[in-house]
């Protein structure tokens, strides 16, 4: 089980995190990025089942801007919540807090990230804008074909539902012409919707959760430690 603790960024901007990690010595670090419903129970799960495999891992709440413990869960009001507070933070901001996740984590050895829906957008984001990362995963990333002129730093991993009604098929296609010539790896996951990795939800699709998680795990082991 893991904590919360308080980071900084370069702004000033102080914000919260839930940190987990190893018994032992930590392979690497991982910052993993939240969907829309900020560091809620999934995403703390998602955080401590990376620590068991051995990373130490920080989950920043990028929401703290706006709101601050935003934990939300999956019913309308919650999505119409989530969404709010997205639309009240800038995207630069929320890298700042990735930056100074980054930082914190600087002890562990390499950094990648991990993120989903939101986070996943973000990951992208991040291979491109913030130094210093050995890896980026993005799950489901829905702003990702709109953000193609960024050129990644360091590897990605990429990971899409083939019923995702957020995402068609199209733009997946349009980010693997662009991002697969710079070295990503692309996956879709036949008859898995949007949020296929979010657990105790109907949204999961445990077959292709557990495939991605495979490939994710693989991609960390070769890139992070």
């Amino acid at each position: 089980m893991g904590q919360f603790i308080h980071l900084k960024a370069n702004d000033g901007h102080s914000f919260g995190a839930y940190e987990t990690g190893p018994a032992g010595k930590a392979r690497g670090g991982l910052i993993v990025i939240q969907e829309i419903f900020g560091v809620n129970a999934h995403v703390r799960r998602v955080a401590d089942g990376f620590a068991a495999d051995g990373y130490r891992v920080i989950a920043p709440s990028i929401f703290d801007r706006a709101e601050r413990g935003a934990d939300l869960g999956y019913d309308k009001a919650d999505v119409d919540r989530g969404v709010a507070l997205r639309k009240q933070i800038e995207i630069a901001h929320m890298l700042l807090d990735i930056a100074a996740t980054r930082d914190a984590l600087a002890g562990a050895g390499k950094v990648g990230i991990v993120g989903y829906c939101l986070g996943g957008s973000l990951a992208w984001l991040a291979a491109a804008k913030v130094p210093g990362l050995a890896a980026a995963v993005g799950y489901y990333g829905g702003t990702i074909a709109d953000s193609l002129g960024e050129k990644p730093r360091c590897p990605v991993m990429l990971h899409f539902g083939e019923l995702d009604q957020g995402i068609p098929l199209a733009d997946v296609e349009k980010i693997r012409s662009v991002a697969e010539p710079l070295g990503a790896e692309i996956f879709v996951y036949p008859g898995a919707g949007h949020a296929f990795n979010r657990d105790g939800h109907q949204a999961l699709h445990e077959p292709s959760a557990r495939l991605a998680r495979e490939r994710t795990l693989k991609f960390l082991g070769k890139h992070v430690g």
